[in-house]
């Protein structure tokens, strides 16, 4: 795949509809093949939450999304822990069922909201890796949709004047550029393969990953999720 370095100078409205598009073909099929008792494992990234709850997480998330439905305190802890709550009589079909209508029916609305809703997009294939984590399945931060993710990661570092870093990427052909350059500091570099440089700005960590460098930019300064 190719990502050249300064592609992503103006916002792709659509990107993120084509992220959650790919994530749905993706994952849906995963998560009606894997057997009851496999919705009850931890997913680590989530401490305390199961991969139902991240899923149900999620779905509520974009059907939020889809319906408009932003009121004060939305995607809190409180109001995700909420969000699970109302959702646990649910057989996880139907959990399933409603992340697949919000994938399919986000994109639209995120596209129409100008920039504002974009990060949405990112997080939510985010927790998709982190159930394919849970779930043991290789890849959980890399697959199909690794070029959108890559073109966001560029396009959102950027807008929200995120530290600089040139990243050379051992699996994309161009290097690319994130963040915004502040002329206060050099951009930092990163060496290493696409799916750890996503780790990285998702907050995921990458113990037991090797063959990367970091350089001139600290690891917690890349988490787009933090603060």
């Amino acid at each position: 795949m190719t990502t050249p370095a300064d592609v992503h100078a103006v916002r792709d409205p659509e990107l993120p509809g084509r992220l959650l598009t790919i994530e749905r073909d993706e994952l849906v099929p995963l998560l009606r093949s894997r057997p009851d008792a496999d919705f009850a494992l931890p997913v680590a990234a989530c401490p305390g939450w199961t991969v139902r709850d991240v899923l149900a997480h999620s779905s509520a998330a974009l059907t939020r999304t889809v319906e408009n439905r932003f009121e004060d305190g939305v995607f809190s802890p409180e109001s995700n822990d909420r969000d699970i709550a109302e959702r646990a009589d649910w057989p996880h079909s139907r959990v399933v069922d409603e992340l697949e209508r919000g994938l399919t029916d986000a994109g639209e609305v995120i596209a129409r909201a100008g920039g504002a809703l974009d990060g949405l997009a990112l997080g939510e294939w985010v927790h998709a890796g982190d159930v394919r984590a849970a779930l043991g399945e290789p890849g959980a931060y890399a697959g199909r949709a690794l070029p959108e993710v890559l073109a966001l990661l560029s396009t959102l570092t950027r807008e929200r004047g995120h530290v600089a870093l040139h990243a050379d990427l051992d699996d994309v052909d161009e290097p690319l550029k994130l963040g915004a350059a502040s002329g206060e500091r050099p951009p930092g570099r990163f060496l290493g393969d696409a799916a750890t440089l996503v780790r990285l700005y998702a907050g995921r960590g990458t113990d037991g990953v090797d063959g990367y460098e970091l350089a001139g930019v600290e690891a917690a300064e890349l988490n787009l999720f933090s603060g």
